[in-house]
């Protein structure tokens, strides 16, 4: 009697680790698919969506693949130039409006979509969102100063721009709805899979925070259900020159633009100074 249950225990033991091998096999194979949400499909002409100063333009990377990319002009030699970096969810459309917002004073704009979204050929990973931003800054960086360049990092593109900011000169980082890394918040999300064996795609913002050496400006809604504040301010100690995070009250991710155009813009005149 006992044997048999033994054994029922036994079989009931292996049941459930073939069944925890079975859904950690599929989080490996399918963690793109969560981590990424691209529309591919072609964007409109900006023009169509509130931007009638933007250009769009085609992109060409360093490993082959070709970028849908946005240019607003600024009004003169002195104005900021934003190189904006946008989250795994959004693509540039989605962003007209901020984007009107961002250069209605005159400041000029860079906008690309990644890899698999809005145009762009290719697959989102990593490596190649790391990329594409290498390629619109080197094309930004021919046009414009780079003391004049400030990047803005959204959601996942927050990572990707401290990541850029850690190697490249600009005159400051704007980091709306960021994060220490994803594996720190895949940790959170699943704590009972063993993500430092199987995330692919680890977004180490924490690693290259400290070699960040331009001022910081962090924004970050109260209540994120999908970037929690207490990550973001992972993050903000291990910047060598962070500003306050500037808060948004209430539950919110990537909060709208006019709930901290004052933080912004201030922060932006004191990066990139007037004549």
């Amino acid at each position: 009697m006992r044997v048999s249950i033994a054994r029922r225990g036994l079989r009931a033991a292996l049941v459930a680790l073939a069944a925890y091998a079975l859904v950690a096999a599929a989080m490996f194979v399918l963690q793109r698919q969560l981590q990424y949400v691209p529309d591919p499909s072609p964007l409109p002409p900006p023009a169509a969506v509130g931007l009638p100063r933007a250009v769009a333009e085609v992109l060409p990377t360093a490993d082959g693949q070709r970028l849908t990319a946005w240019w607003v002009a600024p009004a003169d030699d002195a104005r900021p130039m934003y190189l904006y970096l946008h989250g795994n969810g959004a693509h540039l459309a989605s962003r007209a409006r901020r984007f009107a917002r961002l250069t209605a004073d005159g400041a000029g704009l860079y906008a690309v979509s990644w890899r698999g979204y809005g145009g762009s050929t290719g697959s989102p990973t990593e490596a190649g969102l790391i990329e594409d931003a290498r390629a619109a800054y080197a094309r930004l960086a021919r046009e414009v100063a780079p003391r004049r360049i400030v990047v803005y990092g959204e959601s996942l593109g927050t990572t990707v721009a401290v990541l850029l900011a850690a190697e490249v000169e600009t005159a400051g980082l704007v980091l709306d709805s960021s994060f220490a890394s994803a594996l720190a918040l895949a940790a959170d999300a699943y704590p009972w899979l063993p993500v430092g064996w199987l995330l692919r795609d680890r977004y180490r913002a924490d690693l290259a925070a400290p070699n960040v050496t331009v001022p910081v400006l962090q924004v970050h809604c109260a209540d994120d259900p999908v970037t929690p504040l207490a990550h973001a301010k992972a993050l903000h100690a291990l910047l060598r020159e962070p500003r306050p995070i500037a808060l948004v009250d209430g539950r919110c991710h990537v909060p709208p633009l006019d709930r901290y155009e004052a933080a912004l813009r201030a922060f932006v005149a004191a990066v990139v100074p007037r004549p």
